[in-house]
């Protein structure tokens, strides 16, 4: 019997805010792939609210690792979150090792920061390790940051970089282990562009309009849609803009609906075009 295709999804889950897992389980869900988290923190809000209450589950992930091999689990896709330590990114290396197949894509979005800076958690060490989960990526989804971070060059001034800049980097990014790069949210002119690169050096920019301003889950979104489409067959320029498209159409209706930031994304309205 066929079985439907599945995704793992690695990051933390956060009960109110929209982000993590609670936005990629119903977007991936919608596209008819079986959402699969394995948690590795339990948040009670995002971090970007004051007061939170965090649950590390590192201790747990082997554990619930092994549970998933004992039953036998197969997975087409893996696809890589908020890592909170360096313990978490080792966890991620054994979990490649074990459960990547000759059919499993292992998609690594590196959320390390934004704007030229690390976020408060991340230290020098954990941002030296990460770059160790680029050897066991077919895709890599880093903002321009975290592809300065991975590559240990400096941010640009004001975060302006040419497309010629993009594609070194993205050539360097690829030459480490994926076999497909984007660069993401990088912004101009009223615009948010994402640097699309595929290992041989054919690269292409998709853009869509900026809408309002910056809205927690965008980047889960975005990754679990282009992980979702690329399981499903689709090429990487069909995932990326099926997945850019979409945020632009949430985000247009987050603004009407007038929601402060830390709710995060109001995509429910559109779960049916991912269909």
């Amino acid at each position: 019997m066929k079985r439907q295709k599945r995704i793992a999804l690695i990051n933390d889950m956060t009960g109110f805010g929209r982000c993590s897992i609670a936005v990629e389980l119903p977007l991936i869900s919608a596209m008819k792939i079986q959402a699969c988290p394995l948690p590795t923190a339990v948040l009670s809000v995002h971090t970007g609210f004051a007061e939170h209450y965090i649950d590390d589950y590192t201790d747990r992930m082997r554990p619930y690792m092994e549970n998933w091999a004992v039953n036998g689990l197969e997975f087409d896709g893996i696809c890589t979150g908020f890592l909170g330590s360096v313990e978490q990114i080792n966890i991620v290396e054994e979990f490649v090792r074990r459960f990547k197949k000759s059919f499993t894509r292992v998609m690594v979005d590196p959320v390390m920061g934004d704007y030229g800076k690390l976020y408060s958690s991340y230290t020098p060490e954990i941002c030296r390790e990460m770059k160790r989960l680029l050897k066991h990526a077919d895709l890599v989804t880093p903002n321009l940051t975290e592809a300065c971070q991975l590559l240990d060059e400096a941010y640009p001034e004001n975060g302006v970089i040419g497309e010629d800049a993009l594609a070194k980097m993205a050539r360097a990014l690829s030459e480490r282990g994926p076999e497909q790069v984007v660069i993401t949210g990088l912004q101009g002119e009223g615009q948010v562009l994402n640097f699309l690169y595929e290992k041989g050096g054919s690269h292409s920019i998709v853009r869509e309009p900026k809408i309002g301003g910056d809205r927690s889950g965008t980047g889960d979104a975005f990754a679990a849609i282009v992980a979702g489409g690329l399981v499903r067959g689709l090429s990487l320029q069909e995932s990326v803009e099926k997945a850019a498209g979409f945020i632009t159409k949430a985000l247009r209706y987050t603004v009407e609906l007038d929601l402060p930031w830390n709710y995060g994304l109001a995509f429910e309205e559109y779960l049916t075009e991912l269909d």
